[in-house]
């Protein structure tokens, strides 16, 4: 009964390796990095982003401008000079890094908008592919796949067409 059965299953499996699968595997994070979109993303989140660079730029050359004049003049300076200057450097301080965190998250926040936006087009131009082009199976994301296979090309002159 045991050798009918695994007879059975090996004439399915034989049967079922018979029949030819189209498989394709798109890379994700090239997606990310070359296509159309992700780049008019980037490039946006650049400028949206410009003016408070700017602004820590400046605070952190005005931090390092005080701590110079701190060390060069710290012998000629008077002890409630010397105080004050210390006092101003641990605002400039602790405003840069409360600035600098602001804008790492926001800038984190608006990077995955972005990105989520850039998945949502790749998506729905991967399944037109699929449609297109009869694919049984597409993957994002594999330890290995074949150049064969590889149709993230396809996918990201897609997205520069729409």
């Amino acid at each position: 009964m045991k050798t009918l059965i695994a007879l059975v299953l090996a004439g399915w499996a034989m049967a079922a390796g018979a029949v030819e699968m189209k498989i394709g595997f798109v890379n994700t994070e090239r997606v990310f990095r070359e296509s159309g979109p992700a780049k008019q993303a980037q490039q946006k989140l650049e400028r949206e982003f410009a003016a408070r660079n700017t602004e820590l730029a400046r605070l952190e050359k005005q931090g390092r401008d005080l701590q110079t004049e701190l060390e060069r003049e710290n012998v000629t300076m008077s002890e409630a000079a010397r105080r004050d200057k210390e006092r101003q450097l641990a605002d400039i301080s602790r405003n840069f890094q409360r600035l600098q965190r602001e804008l790492r998250e926001d800038l984190n926040l608006r990077r995955n908008e972005a990105l989520a936006a850039v998945q949502e087009r790749a998506t729905r131009v991967i399944n037109q592919i699929a449609e297109q082009e009869k694919f049984d199976l597409i993957l994002q994301e594999a330890v290995f796949a074949s150049g064969k296979i590889d149709i993230t090309d396809k996918v990201i002159k897609a997205l520069a067409d729409k």
